[in-house]
């Protein structure tokens, strides 16, 4: 099957090397899907979940083999690291060839809107108030994706298809859907500040496309619970998808797009200039 080819893909939080990764899933998906930029937008590798445990299976070298393989094709590949691989933000002035380590990165989209990407852990601060907040949360989020590994186990051996009790659990608990809103204000704000039209983050494990104030909030969600990717088609449009053994769109806007026929005239001119 050929691959799908896109012009950009942001993905986040692989959390390659923690054992509730979804490898798998992912690995189809980017098998199934080229772009001309990938934006890694934070949390690739889990270092924080290799000093307790050692979890790499052969999917998970697959991915880092397949990403590279991809960039030196062509594909511009694009590392933010997040706050589970912050040691890599100690290498943003070094050179990695075929990869580009940023703090930051701004995509200008076909119509020439502005989208920047960060991994979100800078806007712990507004979602937080404390460090024991902060503490709890970490704690029940760890028992929610126990509950959620041994859910899917159980669905899959009764011949289910994969379905994410963690998520479903957190966005019925009040003070989970505050600290989403709040890291939603922040990121919003911070590309406001910028002058950019739209904020890609990842964090959260939280996929969502909104527009806030006229502010475009994407949020391309994660592969430890959800198995989803955000995508810009050719002619503009973004897309949030879920890929796991039923693959579907979530939600899409033409906010960004270039309309069919002003396309159709730039690919004319452009083919006439080549």
């Amino acid at each position: 099957m050929t691959p799908v080819s896109l012009r950009t893909l942001w993905i986040s939080d692989l959390h390659l090397g923690n054992k509730d990764c979804k490898a798998h899933y992912l690995l189809d998906f980017l098998n199934r899907h080229t772009a001309e930029t990938i934006v890694l937008v934070g949390d690739i590798v889990d270092f924080h979940a290799m000093k307790s445990s050692r979890h790499w299976p052969e999917t998970h070298s697959q991915i880092l083999a397949l990403l590279l393989k991809r960039a030196h094709e062509g594909c511009r590949l694009v590392y933010i690291p997040g706050n589970h691989d912050a040691a890599v933000r100690d290498y943003f002035n070094f050179d990695f060839g075929k990869i580009e380590v940023r703090s930051r990165f701004e995509r200008i989209t076909t119509s020439g809107k502005r989208i920047i990407a960060v991994h979100g852990d800078e806007f712990d601060n507004a979602v937080c108030h404390s460090r024991m907040t902060e503490i709890a949360g970490y704690v029940g989020y760890d028992f929610l994706l126990f509950l959620n590994r041994w859910w899917s186990v159980l669905r899959r051996k009764c011949g289910f298809s994969y379905w994410s009790l963690a998520s479903y659990i957190k966005l019925r608990v009040q003070s989970a859907n505050v600290a989403i809103e709040r890291f939603e204000n922040a990121a919003v704000q911070f590309a406001r500040r910028r002058g950019a039209d739209a904020i890609v983050c990842g964090h959260i494990h939280h996929p969502d496309m909104k527009s806030l104030g006229g502010t475009l909030y994407l949020n391309d969600g994660d592969w430890i619970e959800n198995c989803t990717a955000l995508v810009e088609q050719h002619e503009g449009t973004l897309q949030l998808l879920r890929w796991t053994e039923k693959p579907h769109l979530l939600m899409e806007t033409d906010a960004f797009a270039v309309p069919n026929e002003a396309l159709g005239k730039r690919e004319k001119s452009e083919t006439e200039a080549a």
